[in-house]
């Protein structure tokens, strides 16, 4: 009871001396974790030593050197009272948390009053980052697939507050914040991951206590490979002796792995180039270069292969050209794998073409092109289109004609002279045709010399009775009905003659008379002017 009242009355006393006096009173906040060691300081002004000082936490003295004694029940061995009277607390714990009050007689009689409130924190503890699903490596660091979606956890512990921090650090951007909480954990969530996700993923957790902050950082590497199989391509080299061959495969992460052939080593690049010598190859041979990477089963692998083909070189074989003109020979080589090397050669040593003002040698996209300028008679030999490469050596023949000029016209002349010809032959033939058409019509032939004079005329009579009598009636025939009898008679003329041909069809009413017989040759007559 009597501590109680002194500590009452020494609080009082405190506070009026510094209001009377005008004496100092400072409050600070002091924060330490377990373990530490803690300096509360009382007097900061300058290094006067007090007369004496006291210092009390939860209304009991627990360090003096002046009147008042330090209570039993807060007697610690691990607080220490200095001599410029700030308390020093050893190894501190948990229970050390709360508000301390000091009070200091300087020389002058000025008292100093502080308050300082000690807090004690422990953490972040336990600090982690979490990002699932993903394939662990040896190293630790993370893989995904790209296009995956992944999920981030970010976990700590404090004995106070804190504040949960997901950051990210790329080839692009450093230390961007995703996200933030005070709550013990933190999700985030990344759809449809990117290479440009890949990088450092760091989960820093902050006492807002004693701003301590712990951080855990995890590596997550995003893999991807390209869509299509690899790329085969032949290489063209300066020796035809060898081929080049080169199988790419870019676009992939990490680098994957590239082999020519099934007995070969798996090397680790993106561009794998192989020479394989002319004794090795054959027409129609078919190589083949697998890719592999860490994203593909063995049974998955991806591959892409090249077919060897000789040199064919295409053209037409022989070309007439007129003395003094130019004339463009042309080859075409598409064939060959690798691509052959063409080059142009004349006559039957083949010595090769170099270009020049009579000589022109140009490309046009699979076209070799070989222009002669100015042609002449030295220039009528053969011309070769040479293409090799590793397989072989293939050559285009092509004979040059070369015609004088002179004999340009010769064919047109000929042309004119025939075409007059068949012209003039068709014209007489057609007016010999026309001069004879009434001979022909009648039978007589076309080439027929003799002149008959008899001209048939079908005509009308109005005279009929004058031939009824004597034109006599064949039998009729079998099916009932008649047939009229036609009888030619020849009526003499000075100018011509004229043969009269009276049908007279018979009434079907009337009974046939009797007619006279015919005889043989007169029906014979008759019937073959009917049938014309």
């Amino acid at each position: 009871m009597n501590i109680v009242a002194s500590l009452a009355l020494l609080q009082l006393f405190l506070s009026a001396a510094a209001t009377v006096s005008g004496n100092v009173s400072t409050e600070t906040v002091q924060s330490a974790a377990p373990g530490d060691v803690v300096l509360l300081q009382c007097y900061t002004g300058g290094n006067l030593t007090p007369v004496w000082t006291t210092w009390m936490k939860d209304s009991h003295v627990v360090a003096s050197n002046g009147e008042l004694h330090v209570d039993s029940s807060a007697k610690d061995p691990r607080l220490t009272l200095e001599r410029n009277g700030s308390l020093s607390i050893s190894k501190v714990i948990s229970d050390d948390t709360g508000s301390f009050l000091c009070s200091s007689r300087l020389p002058d009689n000025r008292t100093i009053n502080a308050h300082v409130l000690l807090q004690v924190t422990s953490g972040p503890n336990n600090v982690s980052t979490m990002i699932y699903p993903a394939i662990v490596l040896p190293n630790r660091t993370l893989v995904s697939k790209k296009g995956d979606s992944l999920c981030f956890k970010c976990m700590a512990w404090s004995s106070s507050s804190q504040q949960l921090n997901l950051t990210f650090s790329g080839a692009s951007n450093n230390n961007t914040s995703l996200a933030f909480t005070p709550s013990p954990v933190l999700n985030y969530t990344i759809k449809d991951i990117q290479p440009s996700n890949q990088g450092v993923y760091t989960c820093s957790a902050l006492n807002t206590v004693s701003n301590r902050m712990v951080k855990n950082s995890t590596e997550l590497l995003v893999y991807y490979i390209p869509s299509g199989h690899p790329d085969c391509m032949s290489v063209e080299t300066q020796n035809s002796s060898s081929v080049q061959l080169n199988c790419s495969w870019f676009g992939a992460y990490p680098t994957p792995e590239l082999r020519w052939g099934k007995d070969g080593d798996f090397q680790v690049t993106d561009s794998l180039v192989v020479s394989l010598n002319r004794s090795t190859l054959q027409e129609g041979q078919t190589l083949t270069c697998t890719a592999r990477h860490e994203l593909l089963k063995i049974e998955n692998e991806r591959s892409c292969s090249i077919t060897l083909r000789a040199p064919y070189p295409q053209g037409d074989p022989m070309v007439s050209v007129l003395e003094g003109t130019n004339v463009t020979l042309s080859c075409r080589e598409i064939s060959s794998v690798p691509a052959a090397n063409t080059t142009w050669r004349k006559g039957q040593s083949e010595e090769p073409i170099v270009p020049g003002s009579k000589y022109i040698l140009s490309v046009e996209g699979p076209d070799l092109k070989l222009t002669i300028v100015n042609i002449s008679k030295y220039d009528e030999v053969y011309y070769f289109c040479r293409s090799e490469n590793a397989l072989g050596i293939r050559e285009l023949e092509v004979f040059l004609t070369v015609k004088a000029s002179s004999s340009a016209y010769t064919g047109a002349v000929i042309g004119v002279f025939l075409a007059a010809l068949i012209t003039g032959c068709a014209f007489i033939v057609a007016k010999i045709l026309y001069s004879r058409r009434h001979t022909i019509c009648l039978g007589g032939g076309f080439m027929q010399a003799e002149d008959r004079g008899d001209v048939v005329d079908l005509v009308e009579s109005d005279d009929e009775q004058i031939f009824q009598d004597a034109v006599p009636r064949l039998p009729p025939l079998t099916n009932g009905r008649h047939t009229t009898l036609v009888q030619i008679h020849r009526i003499p003329s000075s100018e011509d003659h004229e043969v009269i041909v009276e049908t007279h069809p018979e009434p079907p009413e009337q009974k046939e008379e009797p007619t006279e017989e015919l005889t043989e040759e007169s029906r014979e007559e008759v019937e073959e002017l009917v049938s014309f």
